[in-house]
């Protein structure tokens, strides 16, 4: 019993490390890229799997770069949205208005869907849009969530939403 203890204590040690290691060198990565690069990077990166960024980053040069997010075809689907569109996505910030295919290049794939974006549907994404960032992951807002809400592929709206903590759903009523 006492050894599988130890051992489980420096297992999580271990992929702590492991994890820490890993976010440093895609920062360090992000940081030798040029500012026009990041930008670059920025406008696709929540297309793209952590491999694909992984392998983006890898790259030699911007050239090669630019042609592995061709190969993808990211750069064809981002070309294809709407003037508007491409805006906010370069802004990093989400629009009512704006069609389910530039929310995917702003915030990226939701948590959980519900519904069809063609017709109706509401997307779920965890964290909260106030600590959304452009170029990388909710840092705030843990146990939060956005609710995103599309009609005819369009975003209508969204709302943030902080988990119940009270037992009655957080309705904040006793019986009224």
């Amino acid at each position: 019993m006492k050894s599988d203890r130890r051992f489980g204590g420096w297992s999580a040690l271990v992929l702590s490390m492991l994890l820490g290691l890993t976010a440093c060198t895609y920062e360090a990565a992000l940081q030798h890229l040029s500012p026009a690069e990041q930008a670059e990077f920025a406008l696709y990166h929540h297309r793209m799997t952590g491999i694909q960024q992984q392998t983006d980053l890898g790259k030699a040069s911007a050239a090669e770069r630019t042609a592995y997010l061709r190969e993808m075809g990211l750069v064809q689907r981002f070309q294809a949205l709407d003037p508007r569109d491409r805006e906010a996505v370069q802004q990093g910030w989400p629009q009512v208005g704006m069609s389910a295919e530039a929310l995917l290049f702003v915030w990226g794939e939701p948590y959980y869907t519900a519904g069809d974006a063609r017709q109706s549907a509401h997307w779920h994404y965890l964290g909260s849009s106030f600590g959304r960032r452009p170029s990388g992951n909710p840092r705030w807002g843990f146990g939060n969530r956005v609710d995103v809400y599309l009609v005819a592929g369009k975003v209508v709206g969204w709302v943030d939403a902080a988990p119940s903590t009270s037992a009655d759903g957080g309705s904040g009523g006793g019986g009224r």
